[in-house]
């Protein structure tokens, strides 16, 4: 495989990895399968990515940084609106980014390697932020941050059990988004919030 630069080869190791990494497994994930399969040396991989952990954790940013662009987008959209109206925006686009990219959102949320290194906690911060603007459509609070990870849990839920096919088929998935969208909304509207 020719590549003609490096940003064409990096992509490539992402891709192959997160390949490998959602049908085999983390375990099964290794520098000279990844080199082979791609077209070159393990050693070149070493010179984009630190250790095999290092890689998947860049595979977790680069979908965190896309869901973060969704999320702000959707915000934007519906600046004008009410706090109701952007918790609806808000869990339209996470639902919507969930199902549209399920490979990014398997390596971001459902991926449970066993011996894999922290995630860094500059890019946990980072991560952190899609969290904190469900929090942010509610009023000032306590609670308000734990309320904003429930939201978040149950549109990952529904999404999670989505992609793992764990849904009857007599519920449809369009039926289920609008379900989810609308309890993240109600916790929005349950609250004292000013407009």
């Amino acid at each position: 495989m020719t590549r003609n630069g490096g940003s064409e080869t990096r992509a490539a190791i992402l891709e192959e990895a997160r390949r490998v990494l959602l049908d085999q497994g983390y375990t099964s994930l290794s520098m000279r399968s990844l080199a082979a399969a791609i077209g070159c040396t393990p050693t070149t991989i070493y010179l984009y990515f630190k250790n095999k952990d290092s890689l998947i954790h860049t595979l977790i940013d680069e979908g965190m940084n896309m869901l973060h662009g969704r999320l702000i987008q959707a915000l934007e959209e519906s600046s004008e609106g009410c706090s109701v109206e952007r918790m609806r925006a808000l869990a339209g686009a996470y639902f919507d980014f969930g199902l549209e990219n399920q490979e990014y959102y398997e390596v971001m949320f459902m991926l449970h390697p066993q011996h894999m290194d922290r995630y860094p906690a500059a890019k946990y911060r980072s991560a952190r932020r899609n969290l904190e603007l469900f929090a942010e459509q509610l009023p000032e609070g306590p609670s308000q941050p734990v309320v904003g990870i429930q939201i978040w849990s149950a549109l990952h839920g529904t999404i999670s059990l989505l992609i793992a096919q764990r849904i009857d088929n007599k519920f449809s998935r369009d039926e289920l988004r609008d379900l989810a969208i609308e309890q993240a909304v109600a916790t929005v509207a349950a609250r004292p919030i000013e407009n």
